[in-house]
């Protein structure tokens, strides 16, 4: 006989969006569990750990200096030919500010989580998800050599863009190879000083990482996260990834003596939102949900709003004792109407800057650079380059 328990919510995921799905549905008096199948929360690290104090004041979540390497002043984005732009850290996107300690972060946002009255378990993989007559009522789970059941009104997807629980409950989540960024990032130390390392993140654009870019986000004085992201459809091979990286890396003379500290390497999607997060007694959040950024790949920020929104609903939700497809419209329609705009528009920038050369990425960030931009969005910057120099915008005219 398998043993079953019972909560009103099944979390399965504890990252950022899922600990913070968990802790404001806790907090709203829903009984919740949230899993996560790895041993340790937030490892191994599998990002730039680059993410905008805003959403930390935005959901409340109590700032330590424990989980924060670095602050930074903004962001440096460079052409193929060096040309550089600074922009200052309150317009410079969702990924600067705060460089993180990711692993002590995701502790933390789940340490609330459990502050606020959610159960976790760890070393726990959810297997299937329970249906019966077009409601998913729960998880089928393993813990080591444990199977259970958990039974649930409602069960959160926060199980990452390759999420299973998604694809099981009936999801459409699959990804074109253009809509996926293969990522590989080394933890550089005993890097040189130049660019003004280490006071900005910086974005390096063009051939050096076809359809993607390279990324330095300092983590201290002579430390940095040092990573690329290139689109699938550009790869003939995965390992070409690192090649990518490495030559650019010859190339800096920073990086002359820097030594690695570790090696991750992972996957991002860079889609556009998906038609549908939510149905009857499940709901999908975070990166499964494909709250990614697609011209940047970061969703730390995103996720961790979304998931405030979906906590405060499914709190909502237990007062009706309805936690039906909806019901969670709430959360859809929130969600959407703070996100969704963004997403979509940088989803198609994205397409179009995959097309552009060096030399037009060249001549961008020179003409920024030149008259100056106070904002790092798709809109703002286009709008500079319409009234500075209207051919390099050709491409983009429907987002202006």
């Amino acid at each position: 006989m398998v043993k079953s328990i019972e909560y009103d919510v099944v979390v399965v995921g504890a990252g950022p969006a899922g600990s913070m799905t968990a802790r404001y549905a806790a907090l709203s008096g829903v009984r919740t569990l949230l899993i996560e199948k790895r041993q340790e929360i937030g490892s191994p690290v599998r990002c730039g750990e680059g993410l905008a104090r805003h959403f930390v004041e935005d959901t409340k979540l109590p700032f330590d200096r424990k989980w924060v390497a670095q602050e930074v002043k903004g962001a440096k984005i460079f052409s193929p030919n060096g040309t550089e732009l600074t922009i200052e850290e309150a317009h410079a996107g969702n990924e600067v500010g705060i460089v993180l300690e990711r692993d002590a972060f995701d502790k933390a946002v789940a340490k609330e989580a459990a502050r606020a009255g959610a159960d976790i378990l760890l070393k726990t993989t959810a297997t299937a998800v329970l249906k019966e007559d077009g409601w998913i009522r729960g998880v089928r789970c393993k813990q080591l050599e444990d199977e259970f059941v958990v039974k649930a009104k409602c069960v959160v997807a926060a199980d990452g863009y390759e999420s299973q629980v998604g694809r099981w409950a009936g999801f459409r989540t699959l990804l074109k190879a253009g809509d996926v960024t293969g990522t590989l990032q080394y933890r550089l130390t005993n890097i040189g000083r130049g660019h003004d390392f280490p006071d900005y993140c910086e974005f390096w654009l063009g051939t050096c990482a076809p359809a993607g870019y390279i990324w330095v986000f300092p983590k201290d004085d002579v430390t940095a996260n040092v990573g690329i992201g290139v689109s699938l459809d550009r790869l003939k091979h995965r390992h070409d990834i690192k090649g990518f990286l490495d030559r650019w890396l010859a190339q800096d003379p920073r990086m002359a003596r820097a030594q690695p500290l570790d090696m991750v390497t992972g996957g991002v999607s860079t889609c556009a939102p998906i038609s549908k997060t939510v149905g009857n007694g499940v709901a999908l959040v975070g990166d499964a949900a494909r709250m990614i950024d697609p011209i940047t790949g970061g969703g730390i920020g995103n996720g961790m709003t979304a998931g405030m929104m979906l906590g405060q609903t499914l709190g909502r939700c237990l007062e009706k004792d309805d936690f039906s497809e909806a019901a969670l419209q709430e959360y859809e329609k929130g969600w959407r109407a703070k996100l969704e705009n963004g997403l979509y528009r940088n989803w198609l920038a994205k397409n179009k800057l995959v097309t552009l050369s060096d030399q037009e990425f060249d001549d961008i960030v020179k003409t920024l650079a030149d008259v100056g931009v106070t904002k790092l969005s798709v809109r703002a910057i286009l709008k500079v380059l319409k009234d500075t120099n209207p051919e390099l915008v050709a491409k983009f005219a429907e987002f202006i």
